[in-house]
């Protein structure tokens, strides 16, 4: 009884096993068996194929929220920062202008002709056309080719780290701004409006303006007083250069140095090219006598940043070169905290970037600041006295530093900003001055309104 129950149970479990001798079965059966138990080992191995493609979603999933995010932040920052960026630079740009306009509107001085600069050898005192054009050429020349030997000259100075050098050359620019032609726009200004000042007090004020402006501009000072300096350094600038500068060779110099702003910036071996790519793989800020800064936590989070992101294996050399690096970034920045930074440790450098998000700033060469000025003061002196063609240049400035500031957040690299505002300068300016401006006294002439 054993034995057979035993067999049975055999039969059974071998007919269960072997499908295809068991005479009951049909094929159909059989199929579904077989089915079945691949179904079945499918399904055994599909929980960690599905699992894997889940997770390989979730990642996909993740990556592609995390791009839209980033892309959505990166047009939330354009749209936040657009417009700030752009009254951040209107503003010192507006009041540069207005100086300069104010000044020649007022003060006869710079309006008289009174000699020529040592660069623009050649006079506009003759009565043929075309002597007059040729000699601004050959003025704008030579102006143009001391503009590019002197801005090498300091790339090379900049590339072999003679930071002492470019330090005591622009010390000795900013005095002589400070100092010489305050004294000469002061004296100018007092002749003007009939003001009485005795030397001894015109001699303080001048020291307290120019050692503030020194230590504002070259060490440490409040943001907003170090931005009044350089504004007032560039008009200064602005004002010797529509003095001793001739009518023509002005035009035409004004022409060329957009033409070589456009050259030096965008060519891969353009100096000023060089110079910022320079900066940048130094991760050092270029220097602020030549750099009006919107905001000067922009060089502060970017020096602390640049800080962050050097390898360790750079803290291994010598004390001559860390010292040297030291030093050259305490005189170059100077609202530098790189080393409270390195004092308190990663809670600081997080408080800084979220600093840097709050505020972030753009710079303007102070170069930039002198022509604009410079081509509002011709036009305001050449222009017989016309407000239409001074205001037309005013705008045409400011919409092209506008358009300059959205070619640079679109490509988000360093632009000349002279090209596209002198060309609407200019073009505003001839266009105004023989074509508005008689339009509008013939008008006024026969009483006419519109």
């Amino acid at each position: 009884m054993n034995t057979s129950g035993s067999e049975e149970e055999f039969c059974n479990e071998r007919t269960s096993l072997m499908t295809t001798e068991s005479p009951p079965l049909s094929s159909y059966h059989v199929e579904t068996g077989i089915s079945s138990l691949e179904d079945t080992q499918t399904k055994a191995r599909c929980p960690i194929t599905n699992e894997s493609n889940n997770r390989e979603a979730r990642h996909e999933g993740v990556s592609v929220e995390r791009d839209s995010t980033a892309d959505s932040e990166d047009e939330e920052l354009s749209l936040k920062y657009g417009a700030k960026h752009v009254i951040m630079l209107f503003v010192p740009v507006t009041l540069c202008m207005i100086v300069v306009i104010a000044t020649i509107k007022s003060v006869s001085f710079y309006t008289e002709k009174g000699g020529q600069l040592i660069y623009t050898p050649f006079t506009e005192d003759t009565t043929s056309v075309g002597q007059r054009l040729l000699n601004s050429v050959l003025n704008t020349l030579i102006m143009i080719s001391v503009i590019v030997v002197m801005t090498i000259f300091l790339v090379v100075l900049y590339k072999y780290r003679c930071y002492k050098f470019i330090h005591g050359w622009l010390i000795l620019s900013s005095l002589m701004l400070l100092f010489w032609f305050s004294f000469m726009y002061l004296g100018e200004v007092f002749k003007t409006y009939n003001v009485a000042m005795d030397y001894p007090t015109l001699a303080l004020v001048i020291w307290n303006f120019g050692a503030v402006g020194m230590v504002c501009i070259h060490w440490k000072g409040p943001l907003q007083l170090q931005q009044a300096y350089l504004i007032m350094i560039s008009a200064l600038m602005a004002l010797v250069f529509i003095k001793y500068l001739p009518e023509w060779s002005a035009w035409v110099i004004l022409g060329a140095i957009s033409v070589y702003d456009l050259i030096a910036v965008l060519c891969p071996k353009g100096p000023l090219r060089m110079l910022v790519e320079t900066a940048q793989e130094r991760n050092e800020p270029i220097f602020p006598a030549l750099i009006y800064s919107s905001a000067m936590i922009w060089m502060v989070g970017m020096t602390e940043h640049s800080a962050v992101q050097q390898p360790s294996h750079q803290e291994t050399n010598s004390d001559e070169e860390v010292g040297q690096s030291h030093h050259d970034n305490t005189e170059d920045n100077r609202n530098m905290v790189v080393p409270e930074t390195e004092v308190h440790g990663a809670q600081s450098r997080t408080s800084s970037a979220e600093e840097l998000e709050e505020e972030r700033g753009i710079k303007l060469g102070l170069g930039d600041f002198i022509f604009y000025s410079v081509l509002v003061g011709k036009a305001s002196a050449t222009a017989s006295g016309d407000w239409n063609t001074t205001l037309a240049c005013f705008v045409a400035i400011l919409i092209g530093l506008c358009l300059t500031l959205l070619l640079l957040a679109i490509f988000k690299k360093a632009l000349p900003a002279l090209p596209i505002s002198i060309t609407f300068g200019l073009v505003f300016y001839f266009s105004t001055d023989n074509l508005v401006r008689p339009f509008m006294d013939n008008l006024a002439t026969h009483q006419f309104y519109i």
